[in-house]
């Protein structure tokens, strides 16, 4: 027997994409969103560096156009990069109107707040809130979205997979109708009904031993997604951030490129720079470039890591514009006025997603991707500083545009979905097998088809992978479901993703570096775009141009 549905929108994932897109939504739309911790948790609220937008009279759209598809190493879209770059400054001001104080230092620029600069940019035109830019978005953002009549707040709930209605044929799910949740207070599995479903739940980064993300970024929405029959696209192209802190205790605290923008410089214990052999933009590189650059003095080294040093500059200025990093540097000993900050990179930023278009649509009819878990095409193949909370505004503005449109078609009618069965499996007794294949994934991952890659590491992973999504797959089938082996489950699907993009893509671009293709080859840009022949394993590569 049919119903209405329980909700118009079902938005998954309450970073900077999904409560922005929330909030745009018509108030009369029922809304919810969902979170897997609280509300804010998430990797908005540990954005440090900013936002870049065209703010001053002495930049340019053209400008940050530019330096967006230098950065992406000729792989953008650039259509979507002139989009995006367009609705900069109103999503700015958006933002403004939702109570988000940036920092101000008249009279740089016009705009009359501090603009900083960031590897990859010409100009300064990187907007932000101290060093805390996604703390100050995201709470600002939570409280609106607390005030909202129209919005349910489900925290506490991790998304199991989508409910989607097949096409016909018996291949790729075609309609989106919710999605299974589990409720992580009371271990209970909710089958939620939605005209509408957007994907927001950020990227996959710890798929990798060494992060700076959060412990929420498991790729839940890209795995759903693509397991939905979704394209996916350009995952082998995944950001490492050069500067995250280097100290055992310190658990994945990133040190903003701003730094770095601000004076700050990459040494060798004995003090020496580096970074003026690998590129002659030096520090202000784009970061794959001074990934790699660290990477490999590294190993050439046998150093645990090298040092950023912005001492020379006053600490006056330090302290004011670094509070966050002042602070928690000090915590583990470290003075940023006085001595150098310890740094490796780690696993950022996922460049590729959910294959979308210009309104964050996915091939799911009703099914939307918003933030790092979609590919739109703006990052290429690698994403410039400060683009990316940028993207989420653009896009949840768009999305948001295209899905008000749609709910004043008065079809409110939910087919039957079936219920969550749990008739034939069982509690779980075995959870440590959960853990291990959680640490082998990410050590192999890390070993494997981490900054540096090669043909034998990545078929070596892809065995080690085909073995451990045997095994889950097993377990899954006979035991409830919890949150770690949920997200060990989407993090295996992701991994397959990352090792079978990475394969595909036979030279070196960008983030993607593997020695057996030293050299980048300009016959090859295009997006790796893969396409699930079904729900199941049966995966073929294909470019942008055979899917348009």
């Amino acid at each position: 027997m049919s119903k209405n549905y329980d909700y118009d929108v079902l938005i998954i994932g309450s970073g900077a994409a999904g409560l922005s897109l929330a909030l745009r939504l018509p108030e009369h739309a029922r809304i919810a969103v969902v979170s897997k911790r609280e509300l804010k948790e998430g990797n908005t609220l540990y954005a440090q560096g900013g936002i870049s937008a065209v703010l001053d009279e002495a930049d340019s759209m053209e400008s940050h156009i530019q330096d967006t598809l230098e950065a992406g190493a000729d792989l953008c879209d650039e259509e979507v990069v002139k989009l995006v770059v367009e609705h900069g400054p109103q999503n700015i001001r958006w933002l403004l109107n939702q109570g988000v104080e940036f920092t101000q230092q008249p009279p740089t620029g016009s705009s009359g707040y501090h603009l900083t600069r960031e590897g990859g940019h010409s100009h300064r035109r990187v907007i932000h809130a101290a060093d805390a830019t996604g703390k100050v978005v995201e709470l600002s953002l939570e409280d609106q979205a607390r005030h909202q009549a129209n919005i349910h707040l489900m925290e506490h709930h991790i998304a199991i997979d989508l409910i989607c209605t097949p096409r016909g044929d018996g291949h790729q799910a075609r309609r989106c109708h919710g999605a299974y949740l589990l409720d992580l207070k009371n271990d209970q599995v909710r089958t939620i009904g939605a005209r509408f479903v957007v994907l927001a739940t950020g990227g996959s980064n710890k798929v990798y031993l060494y992060t700076s993300n959060p412990d929420v970024a498991t790729g839940d929405g890209i795995a759903m997604g693509w397991r939905a029959g979704c394209r996916v696209a350009n995952m082998e192209f995944i950001q490492f951030h050069p500067t995250c802190l280097y100290h055992p205790d310190a658990k994945s605290f990133l040190i903003t490129e701003a730094v770095r923008g601000e004076g700050g410089k990459l040494v060798l214990p004995d003090g020496q720079r580096f970074m003026d052999q690998y590129d002659q933009r030096g520090e202000l590189a784009p970061r794959d470039i001074v990934a790699r650059a660290i990477d490999n003095e590294m190993k050439k080294q046998g150093l645990d890591n090298v040092y950023l040093d912005i001492s020379h500059r006053d600490a006056a200025f330090i302290r004011e514009h670094f509070p966050t990093i002042y602070k928690r540097c000090l915590e583990f000993g470290v003075d940023i006025t006085r001595e150098p900050i310890p740094v490796v990179p780690a696993a950022h930023y996922t460049c590729g997603g959910i294959w979308t278009d210009h309104k964050a649509r996915t091939d799911v009819r009703g099914l939307y991707a918003v933030g790092e878990t979609a590919y739109t095409g703006l990052h290429g193949a690698n994403r410039m500083a400060s683009n990316s909370l940028l993207e989420c505004l653009v896009f949840s503005e768009l999305a948001a545009r295209d899905i008000a449109r749609q709910l004043q078609d008065n079809d409110d009618t939910l087919p039957p979905l079936p219920h969550w069965d749990e008739s034939r499996v069982r509690d779980s007794d075995e959870e440590v097998v959960v853990a291990h294949n959680w640490e082998e994934l990410r050590r192999f991952m890390w070993d494997y088809v981490g900054i540096v890659r090669r043909n034998k590491r990545l078929a070596r992973a892809r065995r080690r992978i085909n073995l451990l999504q045997h095994e889950i797959r097993e377990y899954y089938s006979n035991f409830r479901v919890t949150n770690d082996l949920l997200e060990l489950r989407n993090l295996a699907d992701v991994a397959e993703l990352i090792i079978l993009s990475a394969q595909h893509r036979r030279e070196s671009r960008g983030l993607h570096y593997n020695l057996d293709f030293p050299w980048r080859d300009e016959t090859q840009r295009q997006p790796t775009i893969l396409i699930p022949d079904n729900y199941v394993r049966n995966t073929r590569v294909t470019t942008h141009e055979e899917t348009a």
